[in-house]
């Protein structure tokens, strides 16, 4: 298992995260926890909880400075000891399946690289679920997929790590971390898969549909797929569409986006 918190997090939202995958029906026997940058005294009693609970299964690797999702999630990659790792953010919650389910079916299927599925988003309670996001199923679909939209919720994730590594790990790119990085290990070969049922509950709020707009936005979309076209992965039209499609997404009115999130890229 694979996890980054930083000071912004709220102490029960990282709890709860990493209860829900203790209390898997498969449980871990290594779980890595990034510190990226020093956190709050109360996060800080958090992390030293579980230490103190799991002493044989937590490693806890602090950051000097806050470094970014994805380097401190390829510092904590060489740290894992198994090779196939689990990642979810520290504010989401697994359901009590998933690693069980996404186990037996690296079994089923020693090739498989990738694995995710299904994400239900929930505002404040995981009762109050505000949207679905369901991906294509099997590697073929997946593939073509990806050329105009993300083919993995990150949050639901489980990889092989000598797959993340021989692809090159998470680039720092801030928004496009995990992005960048299936591209480029589907590029690679990597066979995938993703589950049609629902593996994790994604936490959100209203500042999500913000942080996804305006032309500071706009520009790392338009620099992310200008480097999908230069690698030959997109065809020239579907550069041209996800550019514009997403720089209307981009750059209506916050209240319009959040709509469209809702009403047409999820269900």
């Amino acid at each position: 298992m694979l996890m980054s918190v930083y000071y912004k997090e709220q102490p029960e939202y990282l709890r709860q995260s990493v209860n829900s995958m203790m209390e898997q029906t498969v449980r871990t026997d290594d779980f890595v926890l990034v510190c990226d940058g020093p956190l709050t005294p109360e996060l800080d009693a958090v992390v030293s909880q579980f230490l103190e609970d799991y002493p044989d299964i937590f490693q806890v690797v602090r950051l000097e400075t806050n470094q970014g999702l994805g380097h401190a999630l390829n510092i904590g990659l060489k740290h894992c000891k198994n090779e196939l790792v689990a990642r979810m953010d520290s504010d989401d919650i697994s359901l009590p399946e998933r690693c069980a389910m996404q186990l037996q079916k690296f079994e089923e299927d020693p090739e498989l690289a990738v694995i995710s599925g299904t994400i239900q988003e929930f505002e404040g309670s995981v009762d109050h679920v505000t949207a679905v996001k369901s991906l294509p199923q099997k590697h073929e679909e997946i593939y073509e997929y990806a050329k105009m939209r993300c083919p993995f919720n990150h949050p639901a994730v489980m990889y092989r790590k000598s797959a993340v590594l021989r692809a090159g790990g998470y680039p720092e790119i801030p928004q496009y971390e995990d992005y960048d990085l299936w591209v480029r290990m589907l590029m690679d070969g990597a066979k995938s898969y993703n589950f049609t049922e629902t593996l994790c509950m994604m936490r959100v709020d209203s500042s999500l549909y913000g942080r996804r707009g305006g032309w500071s936005y706009f520009k790392k979309v338009a620099a992310f797929r200008t480097k999908m076209r230069k690698a030959h992965f997109c065809s020239f039209s579907q550069y041209l569409l996800g550019i514009c499609g997403q720089g209307v997404v981009c750059l209506v009115p916050n209240k319009v986006r959040q709509v469209i999130y809702k009403c047409f890229l999820r269900r």
